[in-house]
């Protein structure tokens, strides 16, 4: 007999584009859900054509819990997911199609203090006794390298 294999999985890089939305459901068993929609670079962009997507999110639980505490606008993360889609009849009544990743792990993706600068908005004016960086979380290595130990 044939082991049915099924895979669905989806690995984002991306920046939170607003403040995570939380809500709690009813009932006795509350449980946490966080909404939020990632900026994530395209590769490859034509001119004239937007050079991100923008992805929607969804987090439950203790996952969530965590958006809620520790995520905000700006803030590079790492999520591993599944995609979902449905569909919903708006209130014109059409038919409107949906697709969220739902979340199953989420890690930060630069440091403390990078994340800190983004989800601040001073990422500009902030002064810092830190190396001066390239812009994507690495520090600029000098040409003269041979005090360095791997060489």
């Amino acid at each position: 007999m044939r082991k049915e294999i099924k895979m669905n999985k989806i690995i984002l890089l991306g920046r939170l584009t607003a403040d995570p939305e939380i809500k709690y459901t009813a009932g006795n068993d509350s449980t946490t859900v966080a909404r939020y929609q990632l900026a994530v670079k395209r590769k490859f962009a034509k001119e004239g054509q937007a050079n991100a997507d923008f992805i929607r999110c969804v987090a439950f639980g203790k996952r969530a819990e965590f958006t809620e505490k520790y995520l905000r606008k700006g803030i590079k993360i790492v999520i591993t997911g599944r995609l979902q889609t449905g569909s919903y009849t708006n209130e014109e009544g059409q038919k409107v199609y949906t697709a969220d990743v739902v979340v199953e792990e989420q890690e930060f993706a630069e440091s403390k203090s990078l994340n800190d600068k983004y989800a601040s908005g001073n990422s500009r004016n902030t002064q810092s006794a830190e190396p001066q960086g390239t812009g994507d979380g690495f520090m600029e290595i000098p040409e003269d390298t041979e005090d360095l130990p791997f060489n």
